[in-house]
């Protein structure tokens, strides 16, 4: 037993108060007065502890740890982050994409691989996935993807006839549903799976060339997976089993690593690259632009507080430093702007300002002001404006390395221009017959079949079995017979 305290409790203005434990009422047995100040603090402090949960990815966990640099690619990119030798500070998040808060940390589902690097020029987010691609490719499907895969409004019931009429109606889902319906769905654990950028970026060097690049970490701890059976129990007895994993890891010493590469492109090649680079649905193959390695990401200190320093964290692919753009993917376009939009609903307008999103190793100097939950702010003699004549900060084209594309084209709304290797299908067939062991295979039919069954509309049904036909023809084929054959034993 500790010693006992001498330090009083206070009100959060800094007063003694005189209990913890008895409200001012009048006499013991009487009613509670409401000039209790410390009483009403508490409970209306108590009442307003939560703020809202993420509308995707809610259910995670994190840690703090290092990058370091052990390659050169500074024929790439200027980026000090990048730079040969450059350790910095960094913080991953891990996540679900479909469950709430109180999910199981086991269901199927993608998982979220949110990085963020505390670097000397500001920081650096990666928001990306445990898989190199995504459902949709066009920013304005995401509000209609997540709502099919969240809840029934009526029941509020998560519906297979609601996923897979959307997933059918949409087959540039077909790679990622082949990846979230396969292994990469259920993984043994937050350390022992892979993450990834997903997005194309750009590139840009101290010459100012321009290159596309695609992020790969590649877990130390080996990619390894729960078969359904294990996950379905790990469910029911222990919904936290990613986070608690990831914690006690990090408490005893285990200190999880990812080492990553990129995959570079030269600025040209996108012109006439067979399929679109800038397509969320698509990957490139390593055989056309191979692995470069570039450094290892170490995680080595628990949060000392979940909710300010995981809850409370802001990731955003619009948060770039100078020599990395983003690119013309029109998914990544649509989260520059959502992003940052959904964290000032969530957390506040200045959560900028939060000590886990604010930057750790280079200074703000801009002219920002005001605003709820303002804590911090200039000297009353930095002029609020600019341009200025008073030695206020100045924009510097040349510091921010911006970089960029060129576009020449009318105003539309359609879907890419077709490349001479661009299919919805192709990649997801490629990964089923190419990638996928013979046991992976039967993993997936087995996985696919308890779908089929799941489906209560037939017109949606047969759009499956089509689906998976597109996918692989033998495939398809055997998930119809399966599914005949019970329907008939029935």
């Amino acid at each position: 037993m500790s010693e006992p305290t001498t330090t009083p409790t206070t009100t959060q203005t800094g007063t003694p108060v005189a209990s913890d434990a008895h409200s001012l009422t009048i006499g013991a047995d009487g009613a509670t007065v409401l000039h209790d100040r410390y009483l009403v603090e508490k409970l209306a402090q108590f009442n307003r502890e939560r703020i809202p949960e993420r509308i995707v990815h809610a259910k995670g966990g994190g840690a703090f740890g290092s990058f370091e640099v052990t390659a050169d690619v500074s024929a790439y990119t200027r980026a000090a982050v990048f730079q040969p030798g450059s350790t910095v500070e960094t913080l991953l998040r891990f996540s679900s994409v479909a469950g709430e808060q109180g999910s199981p940390d086991t269901w199927r589902d993608v998982r979220g691989f949110s990085l963020k690097f505390y670097t000397t020029e500001g920081n650096y987010d990666i928001v990306g996935n445990n898989t190199p691609v995504f459902f949709i490719r066009d920013g304005i499907k995401f509000p209609d993807f997540i709502h099919s895969q969240k809840r029934l409004p009526g029941s509020g019931l998560r519906d297979a006839d609601m996923q897979w009429d959307f997933w059918t109606l949409s087959p540039e889902s077909a790679h990622q549903v082949t990846y979230l319906m396969g292994d990469r769905g259920l993984p043994k654990s937050w350390r022992e799976m892979q993450g990834y950028g997903s997005h194309t970026y750009q590139w840009i060097n101290a010459e100012g060339e321009k290159f596309w690049v695609k992020y790969h970490f590649r877990s130390q701890q080996g990619d390894l997976h729960l078969d359904a059976e294990s996950a379905e129990a790990i469910a029911g007895a222990d919904a936290d089993y990613y986070r608690r994993d990831l914690h006690e890891a990090i408490e005893a010493g285990n200190h999880p690593k990812w080492d990553l590469h990129v995959q570079v492109m030269p600025y040209d090649d996108a012109k006439t690259y067979r399929y679109n680079p800038f397509d969320l649905t698509k990957v490139w193959p390593h055989a056309d632009y191979p692995l470069i390695p570039v450094g290892t990401l170490t995680l080595d200190r628990n949060p000392q507080n979940f909710f300010a320093e995981i809850e409370q964290a802001a990731f955003s692919p619009a948060n770039t430093v100078p020599g990395i753009a983003i690119s013309p993917d029109k998914m990544l376009m649509a989260r520059v702007f959502s992003y940052p939009d959904a964290q000032r609903y969530r957390v506040g307008t200045n959560y900028n300002q939060i000590p886990v999103n604010a930057p750790h190793a280079a200074s703000v100097a801009n002219y920002s002001q005001d605003g709820a939950q303002r804590h911090g702010f200039n000297a009353p003699t930095t002029p609020v404006y600019a341009p200025n004549s008073f030695g206020g900060p100045v924009a510097s084209a040349a510091a921010a390395a911006e970089g960029g594309w060129e576009s020449d084209g009318e105003l539309v709304r359609a879907a890419y221009t077709l490349r001479s290797d661009d299919s919805d299908f192709g990649q997801a067939g490629t990964l089923y017959r190419e990638v996928y062991s013979a046991e992976a295979k039967l993993r997936l039919q087995a996985t696919l079949a308890g779908q089929a069954r799941s489906i209560t509309i037939d017109e949606i049904r047969e759009r499956f079995f089509q689906y998976w036909t597109n996918v692989d023809a033998d495939l398809g084929a055997a998930l119809r017979e399966g599914f005949a054959g019970e329907d008939a034993a029935a």
